[in-house]
């Protein structure tokens, strides 16, 4: 019988596992510094994972209610639950981040997602949440908007460390690590310790084949035998072919000479991280988007039903691989069907900032709610 793996196996493969999911309790009842002493090495939030954690528990009531007395707007309280909960999670990580001397250990937390399309109010955002939450192992998400690169470069170039956030496509990808560079490029000129800067570059996974395999079913009520064999082959392989597509392309960028003038002096390598990685279909296996994206040198967050059901029936072996021929040719079949994924990843990104702003709604509704 195989010995299950741990979290420890994927670390030292050079897989970083961060926990997609924040709470109060988590952190107050010791579960979150457990975790990390299995092995779990940062934690991502965002609109969604606080309005779920804040509405379905009175672990918050409290303090909201004592917020209200001081006469605190809604935005004002969820201000300060998300901050307390960012900070105080931030200094359980901490003893990572300095172990690792800065490449793990990180807390993320999103600037206000109804800015996903105003770059200066998304960098004034971003400063005043720097300065407010006041830890060096905190990531602040932004959306891979046109407006978003202008801010993320901005904020990169005053030295706040940058979580960018919802890249579908591999344009996007590029974009992200363009902004990444020139914001290091310019702190450094502006004499910033580019060591201490830190960005990772969170590309989502499962959302592509959900939409994907649903055209996909539209296309296949319509075509004759050999072609729905065809596409029904295609069904759950896009999103993993677009990712291993983007991982060759890390690597090009990271390995250039280019980055290597930079790195020289001290900028890190920007780490590819794997979010939305829970399956959404359960045809498919509930640990695909973790087996099949293990690659050196990146990250998955992962929400704690995935990384259990991982630990339970996962195995450590590289996924992730310089030959890429054959997601090549998916994305080509998918052309060939008329289904375009730089318009797909398009739409995903639009859907994306949608759903975000739609929970961070949700989020002060129930704040609302439960401060009345």
């Amino acid at each position: 019988m195989m010995e299950k793996p741990t979290v420890q196996e994927l670390t030292e493969f050079g897989q970083s596992i961060w926990l997609d999911y924040i709470s109060r309790s988590l952190i107050d009842t010791g579960k979150l510094k457990n975790m990390i002493d299995i092995g779990v090495t940062g934690m991502t939030s965002n609109p969604s994972i606080f309005d779920k954690a804040i509405s379905s528990s009175n672990d918050y009531d409290v303090r909201i209610n004592e917020l209200k007395k001081m006469q605190k707007s809604t935005f004002e309280i969820y201000d300060e639950l998300t901050i307390k909960d960012i900070q105080d999670a931030a200094d359980v990580f901490k003893p990572i981040y300095e172990k690792t001397e800065g490449s793990d250990g990180y807390v993320s937390l999103e600037i206000n997602p109804k800015l996903a399309y105003n770059a200066k109010e998304t960098i004034e955002e971003g400063k005043r949440l720097f300065n407010k939450v006041n830890r060096p192992n905190v990531l602040f998400k932004v959306p891979s908007t046109e407006q978003g690169f202008i801010a993320i470069e901005e904020l990169l170039a005053q030295g706040i460390n940058i979580n960018i956030t919802l890249i579908f496509s591999l344009q996007q990808y590029i974009n992200t690590v363009h902004a990444y560079i020139t914001g290091v490029r310019r702190f450094d000129q502006n004499n910033g310790d580019i060591k201490q800067l830190a960005s990772v570059a969170s590309v989502f996974v499962s959302r592509v084949d959900t939409l994907i395999d649903k055209f996909l079913d539209e296309k296949i009520t319509e075509q004759n035998d050999a072609a729905r064999n065809k596409s029904e082959l295609l069904k759950g392989k896009a999103a993993v072919a677009n990712c291993a597509i983007i991982f060759s392309r890390y690597k090009e960028i990271f390995l250039s000479q280019e980055f290597k003038e930079i790195q020289k002096k001290g900028a890190r390598v920007q780490r590819l991280l794997w979010g939305s990685t829970s399956t959404k279909n359960p045809v498919y296996s509930d640990i695909k988007y973790v087996a099949e994206l293990i690659g050196k040198n990146t990250i998955n967050t992962i929400p704690e039903k995935t990384l259990n059901a991982f630990l339970d029936h996962g195995s450590v072996k590289q996924a992730l691989t310089e030959e890429i021929a054959e997601h090549k040719e998916i994305i080509s079949e998918l052309s060939k069907n008329s289904i375009n994924i730089d318009a797909i990843c398009e739409k995903l990104l639009s859907d994306g900032v949608a759903a975000f702003e739609k929970s961070f709604d949700s989020l002060l509704a129930s704040i609302t709610e439960k401060a009345k």
